[in-house]
């Protein structure tokens, strides 16, 4: 990959990884993935930001995803699909090149976001099997969208990977324990 990934350049972008969203979801993985990148971001203090879509009615961040983020993180309350026109979250961005975006749902909230922060020049890396939607037509409409209009489809094991670089890293066994 010709984009330079490090801790110090990136931030993961929680969208609406919340109480009732996850729980319309059938056999899916995203609550767990979630959890793994949350986990990592803690552990090799990569930025965090989260939204939450009304939280009132939603719920707030499931909490395998809530107690496993770094102390810094941010989360915002919003209302349009497009987390970009959140008051104050593309500030939480400025500086950084590298956004990782994931969460619910895939072909709305996340799509949205992730076309403005294409527009807006940031590496969009939208990472898969962290995504979803209710219905999978939706969900594969969705990545299909986002790869042709340019961000990079990973998964949640190529991103920790990504991150840590080698074997040799200090953190290597612990973040390679979240996987295992």
């Amino acid at each position: 990959m010709s984009i330079n990934i490090i801790p110090e350049n990136s931030v993961f972008l929680f969208i609406d990884v919340q109480e009732k969203l996850v729980g319309m979801l059938t056999k899916n993985k995203c609550a767990k993935k979630a959890e793994i990148l949350a986990r990592t971001a803690k552990i090799l203090g990569i930025k965090t930001v989260l939204t939450e879509q009304y939280p009132k009615g939603l719920g707030s961040t499931i909490p395998e995803v809530k107690y496993s983020l770094p102390d810094s993180a941010k989360t915002f309350e919003k209302t349009s699909f497009n987390a970009l026109l959140t008051e104050g979250l593309s500030d939480e961005l400025n500086g950084y090149k590298n956004i990782f975006i994931f969460g619910i749902e895939t072909h709305i909230c996340v799509y949205q976001t992730a076309i403005s922060l294409l527009e807006k020049g940031f590496n969009v890396f939208v990472v898969k099997d962290a995504c979803a939607s209710r219905e999978t037509d939706e969900f594969k409409a969705g990545i299909n969208l986002m790869e042709k209009e340019g961000a990079k489809i990973l998964t949640t094991e190529m991103v920790v990977f990504e991150m840590l670089k080698s074997s040799k890293h200090p953190n290597f066994k612990e973040v390679q324990a979240l996987i295992k």
